[in-house]
């Protein structure tokens, strides 16, 4: 097989296939436009892969796609909902030196997307060469493969291929003796490989204007019946199953004439064109009318064979506008996605069978599939889908006189007015109804449901006492009918009254019960509990043990789907690292946070990178404070608002420009905000700002303890507390704020070292002009030993050589290279201007890495 102007990109592909067969895993992403070839190159770097095992799939066009489609066309998974399935197929590529391709993931599903990441993460531990193709055009923010490009970009040991249109020397080279110009061809085809070739396989005819021409130029001279099932064949996207070729009466005579077009290929499974293209082109000949009785028939077909395939039913289902046969399978298939944690396929096919629902339905049948929509939207992360779902449920249960269905209704529009816009008012009326409704209505799973989800707006409210009163209505309502799930909420909850307030065994006891709730799939619960553990360690700075939280709530996520929760759980991880000083990592992790559409009451990603910009004297801190504000105003919580104005005292202190919205409001709410006893950490955070810019303002509640030495003058005793609890600037800034000169000049060493290169020319300016001897001059770039600079990856690695582990060993644990794990050793060590290995075990401690 030739490829032309391809020799670069072969050879890496012939390389990652040499590398597999010796052992060394690596994943090349193939990219490029329709029709760039990227079929083709892969084709032929397979053909030389020599006894390596070769696994060849391919994702499919449906209108929604199958969970874990190509996987299980290839045989590595037999059910969808198999808990193992990730640890069993990582087993199976260690065994057996292996290619495995799976082509066009700009149709991939989101299971699917998952799975690639687990094993591209794990890549360079296996015997395996990764290859995946795309069309980069057609990947939006929001497409299930975007996070898994994303690795490809970033992680080590994967790369991509980006496929360029040929060259108009290369169309003369393909057109040679055919009498065709070169020039006007590759002008009319872009360079396209797919397009040139089709343009001169029929050199004699009139060269076409469009690529649809050049396609149907192979079949103008077929046989109306051949015509029909070349047809047929374009009407099933995914593939022309064998076994459904005699259902549809296609013999082997027809199948000969087919293959003379030479648009027609053929997998293990059945017939493909061997382009979508030509697939297109062809199913453009349709006749108006004709498309839905061809999808007809195959639908009769393929409703005979076992097993039967419900995403895939549904799609000729939908084609066929059989809106019955439609409604079953488009509900089996949301079934189907729902067992593999596929939230956003589940919430497609859901909208289908809503779609499709008969107008003899009743108001309680189609409000009760609006819920389940709703649901799988919101899981999905699609909040603005999931209000709108739920707000037209409302109509329908009231007017089927089910009082626990609007009830439960309304409880959702809270939850989601809470994440998705970002506005206190609404919640609270709409929390406040779905209350009275609820216990209206008698219905103990809807009580305890409700008076679960008032619970959680509570707490994160800072109205603890309001959270035990709905968290013993939950446990009651649990005991009396029995319903484990909300027995398990109602302690989860209770529980998170204490934690908040500093209760360690309360802490430990809502791990526990994440761990039951993960048992028994109770995603969302699971979810709750993560947060509770995260205001718990970030509002009493136990942040050197809860980066383990982080990591394993980030994979939670991932694993069951849950798109909103991570974008949550990776602002909250932004918050922490700026904590402990890490800039980059806290920046890296607010831009993933705001990649996808932000939630509307999600301040922290803005505060982050605020925060960042102030401390390490760069641009653009205002702006982001601004919309930080904006978001806590909406919200109006204590545990919002105190941190967005402690950040704006520290703007204020910064730059000396007034803000009304420290000077007036901070100074005039704190007692009020600062009365629940949840906000100590949160008030003495603001408070020790409002004291440096010598602001007068009223404390009669108590505050964390570093924040109450620090305001009684015990600056040593302050940054001693700081150092051990990992806070390197808060550390410094208690010594900045000691009368003693020579604290101050530490304070300014300290914050250097740690690359806040802002705050630390504030304290400059304002010691000079104090006359103070020996300040510490600006650090050069270059010389700057800065352990902010570490990226998410490179403190994982740290992490690990502060335990003492070999590159071998930290190897292993991260599923990379020793090679590339020798790599990040390197560049940590150059950045914390360390000179060995030894010396970062020395310091751990003092970097926050035990």
């Amino acid at each position: 097989m030739r490829v032309l102007e391809r020799d670069s990109e072969l050879e890496h592909l012939r390389g990652a296939i040499a590398q597999a067969a010796a052992g060394q895993g690596s994943g090349l992403a193939v990219v490029g436009e329709s029709g760039a070839g990227k079929s083709t190159l892969i084709a032929s770097a397979l053909a030389q892969a020599g006894r390596v095992r070769v696994l060849r799939g391919q994702c499919e066009p449906l209108a929604t796609p199958r969970p874990l489609g190509p996987f299980r066309d290839l045989g590595l998974v037999t059910t969808v909902d198999d808990a193992d399935l990730r640890e069993r197929l990582v087993d199976d590529l260690r065994a057996t030196p292996t290619v495995l391709v799976v082509e066009d993931l700009h149709w991939l599903d989101d299971a699917s997307a998952d799975l690639l990441r687990f094993v591209a993460r794990r890549v360079e531990t296996l015997p395996l060469a990764l290859v995946v193709s795309y069309r980069d055009l057609e990947i939006g923010p929001q497409h299930p493969a975007r996070k898994l490009l994303g690795d490809f970009a970033a992680l080590d040991g994967l790369s991509a291929l980006a496929l360029q249109p040929l060259s108009e020397d290369a169309v003369r080279e393909v057109v040679s003796g055919t009498g065709l110009d070169p020039a006007r061809v590759h002008a009319l085809t872009g360079g396209n490989a797919f397009f040139v070739a089709q343009v001169a396989n029929e050199p004699g005819r009139p060269l076409p204007t469009s690529v649809r021409d050049a396609v149907l130029a192979r079949i103008d001279d077929v046989q109306i019946d051949d015509l029909e099932i070349l047809q047929l064949i374009a009407c099933a996207p995914d593939r022309l199953d064998d076994r459904v070729l005699p259902l549809v009466g296609v013999d082997l005579p027809s199948l000969r004439r087919l293959d003379e077009t030479t648009l027609i290929g053929r997998t293990d499974r059945g017939l493909v064109y061997r382009h979508e293209l030509a697939r297109l082109a062809v199913e453009s000949t349709i006749p108006p009318g004709g498309a839905p009785r061809l999808h007809a028939r195959l639908l009769a077909a393929l409703e005979q064979l076992e097993p039967q395939d419900p995403a895939v039913l549904t799609h000729h289902a939908v084609a066929a506008r059989d809106g019955a046969r439609t409604l079953v399978h488009a509900r089996a298939a949301a079934e189907e996605a729902v067992s593999s944690a596929s939230n956003r396929e589940a919430a497609a096919f859901l909208e289908v069978a809503l779609a499709h629902l008969p107008t003899s339905a009743t108001a309680v049948e189609r409000a009760e599939l609006l819920a389940q929509v709703c649901r799988q939207q919101y899981l999905a992360g699609q909040h603005h889908d999931a209000l709108a779902s739920a707000r037209a449920s409302i109509p329908l249960w009231e007017a089927a006189g089910e009082t626990a269905g609007v009830a439960e209704a309304y409880a959702v529009l809270a939850v989601l007015g809470y994440q998705a816009l970002g506005r206190r008012h609404v919640i609270r009326d709409h929390i406040h109804r779905a209350l009275d409704l609820a216990e209206e209505s008698g219905a103990p799973a809807t009580i305890a449901r409700v008076h679960t989800d008032a619970a959680t707006l509570a707490v994160i409210g800072s109205d603890l006492p309001g959270c035990r009163q709905h968290a013993d209505r939950v446990l009651q309502v649990a005991e009396e009918a029995d319903l484990e799930e909300f027995r398990v909420a109602g302690r989860m909850l209770s529980t998170a009254a204490t934690a908040v307030v500093g209760d360690p065994d309360g802490r430990l006891e809502i791990l526990r019960l994440i761990e039951v709730a993960r048992e028994h799939g109770w995603d969302e619960l699971a979810w709750r509990g993560y947060v509770f553990v995260f205001i718990s360690d970030y509002e009493h700075g136990n942040l050197r043990t809860a980066h383990r939280v982080f990591e394993e709530a980030l994979a939670f996520v991932a694993d069951r789907d849950l798109p909103f929760a991570r974008l949550w759980h990776l602002s909250f991880r932004s918050l922490a690292h700026v904590v402990m000083g890490r800039w980059s990592a806290a920046e890296e992790d607010a831009a993933a946070a705001l990649v996808d559409t932000p939630l509307g009451g999600n301040a922290w990603p803005f505060l982050a990178q605020a925060q960042v910009a102030l401390r390490c004297g760069r641009e653009g801190a205002a702006e982001r404070l601004d919309r930080a504000w904006d978001v806590a105003a909406g919200i109006d919580e204590p545990l919002r608002w105190f941190p967005v104005l402690s950040a704006l005292a520290e703007q204020m202190w910064m730059t000396g420009a007034p803000d009304e919205r420290v000077t007036g409001f901070a100074v005039e709410r704190i007692v009020e905000l600062s009365a629940s006893p949840d906000t100590a950490w949160a008030a003495g955070l603001l408070a020790t700002w409002l004291e440096r810019l010598g602001l007068e303002f009223e404390l009669v509640h108590p505050v964390g303890e570093p924040f109450r030495l620090m305001l009684d003058g015990r600056y040593a005793e302050a940054a001693s507390w700081w150092r051990l609890a990992g806070d390197t600037f808060a550390e410094a800034m208690a010594l900045a704020d000691s009368p003693d000169p020579e604290d101050r000049v530490r304070a300014v060493t300290l914050l250097d070292r740690h690359g806040a290169i802002g705050t630390a020319d504030r304290l400059r300016v304002e010691l000079r002009r104090q006359g103070v001897d020996a300040v510490p001059p600006r650090p050069r770039e270059s010389t700057q030993g800065n352990p902010g600079g570490l990226t998410n990856r490179q403190l994982d690695v740290a992490r690990l050589v502060a335990m003492g582990l070999s590159n071998s060993e930290i190897a292993a644990r991260l599923y990379i290279s020793p090679k590339t794990a020798d790599h990040h050793v390197s560049a940590i060590l150059a950045k914390l201007d360390l000179p060995s290995r030894r010396a970062v075990v020395m310091k751990a401690t003092e970097l926050g890495l035990d």
